[in-house]
């Protein structure tokens, strides 16, 4: 078995793999793919790369767990909707024998982009009378769907209803617009290069929230520093701007992107980098306490899990020497599924196996008691990550990264603020 297969097994690459949109992602420009239910890809940067494969034992459980790497190419379906398709890095597409793809769709159903708010990206071979006929409507079609993507991007904070029918999770595809946007910039890109290159390099990481039916996830900047050291000037100069706007400047953290399953409503709410930029320090307690409320209660049983295991990270990091992580990430994620009202006086065996339907808020008797909950945090993005083990960087630091650090103890003792004016 080839090295670059990682941790997967050959089975699961025996032919092509549709890549689908992932969404569950709240922030970041670079974009991110379903590969199957516990497996995502996004493109190969040779940092990021390089990071996941030297990264210390100490860190891999603040990470996604790294699997691999396969190669992308953009296809076209029987309709000439254009795809992103994953083989085997080096792999033979047509002489593999074994088919393990259950999870995906078969090729005859390839995702095709026509959902309102997405761009459907047309088959360029197609003739030209075709093109005579439909042009002018096709022509007012596209330009529809850029203002709506305008809007979108514009749309800071939005709020989507949620069907409770079956898999709430499985509700929310294409809900998510800041997923969309990424997918459709990502499609453009590829066709605008599709002449001069056909397949990409993409990394498999572990799909961070597929142990939740509907995950809560909050994406957050970390550091006082964005750029990395081998940015251009006008790069450097934009990025310190942004901090400097930002509360990335004064405590080291700022709202990346969020999502929020609301039990009051049965709706989702999304929060994108755009509005977290504008935010004071003040606001961006606010959103956090947002995060952390289901729209009928604080989810108060995670704070303290989410403390320990800041603090864990923050000890970690504090004894990497050289590493910065500029421009990275950190996920808070926890299920959003609501939680049953249960008497305060029952039996600890009562607390299990509650459901919705069952539920009586209006009894007198009943009080929020809540369950264990799992909760994860972990670091995300290192496109610019660098320290003196890789050798070929100009710059090389010492030390810990103070800035991500001093976001880390910021952030903790913003949640133990939360965490203690909630209890009065």
């Amino acid at each position: 078995m080839s090295p670059a297969f990682g941790a997967m097994e050959v089975e699961h690459y025996s032919k092509g793999v549709l890549l689908e949109p992932f969404v569950h992602q709240v922030g970041g420009h670079s974009c991110v793919l379903r590969f199957n239910d516990k497996t995502i890809c996004k493109p190969l940067i040779q940092r990021e790369h390089q990071f996941y494969e030297t990264l210390p034992t100490e860190m891999r459980k603040f990470t996604p767990q790294y699997e691999g790497v396969v190669s992308v190419s953009f296809e076209e379906d029987e309709d000439g909707n254009l795809c992103l398709i994953a083989y085997p890095l080096n792999g033979d597409h047509d002489n593999v024998e074994n088919l393990d793809n259950s999870d995906s769709e078969p090729k005859s159903k390839l995702l095709r982009w026509t959902n309102k708010k997405t761009m459907l990206l047309e088959n360029e071979k197609i003739s030209k009378e075709w093109v005579r006929q439909h042009r002018k409507e096709e022509k007012m079609k596209s330009h529809k769907l850029e203002e709506e993507f305008e809007w979108l991007k514009k749309s800071e904070v939005l709020y989507y209803t949620v069907e409770k029918k079956g898999n709430v999770s499985s509700q929310f595809k294409h809900h998510n617009p800041w997923s969309m946007k990424c997918h459709q910039q990502q499609l453009q890109r590829m066709k605008e290069n599709a002449k001069h290159r056909s397949q990409y390099k993409f990394i498999l990481l572990e799909n961070l929230t597929s142990r939740y039916e509907v995950p809560c996830v909050l994406d957050l900047k970390m550091g006082t520093r964005q750029h990395g050291d081998d940015a251009s000037e006008e790069k450097k100069a934009n990025q310190i701007r942004k901090c400097q706007q930002s509360t990335s400047a004064v405590i080291g953290v700022r709202v990346c992107g969020m999502q929020v399953y609301q039990a009051g409503t049965g709706q989702l709410m999304f929060m994108n980098k755009y509005h977290g930029r504008k935010l004071s320090v003040q606001g961006f307690k606010e959103a956090l306490y947002q995060f952390f409320h289901n729209g009928k209660y604080l989810r108060r049983e995670l704070f303290e899990s989410v403390i320990k295991k800041l603090a864990e990270l923050k000890s970690v990091l504090e004894k990497q020497e050289s590493y910065r992580f500029y421009s990275s990430s950190l996920l808070i994620i926890y299920d959003g599924k609501e939680r049953q009202e249960v008497a305060v006086d029952s039996d600890p065996e009562d607390l299990e196996d509650l459901s919705e339907d069952s539920s009586d808020e209006s009894a007198g008797a009943y009080a929020y008691k809540p369950t264990a909950s799992t909760v994860d945090v972990r670091m995300i993005d290192f496109a610019h990550t660098t320290c003196k083990y890789y050798g070929e960087d100009s710059v090389v630091h010492e030390g810990q990264d103070t800035g991500y650090v001093f976001g880390l103890q910021n952030l903790i003792d913003i949640i133990k603020e939360i965490r203690d004016e909630s209890s009065e």
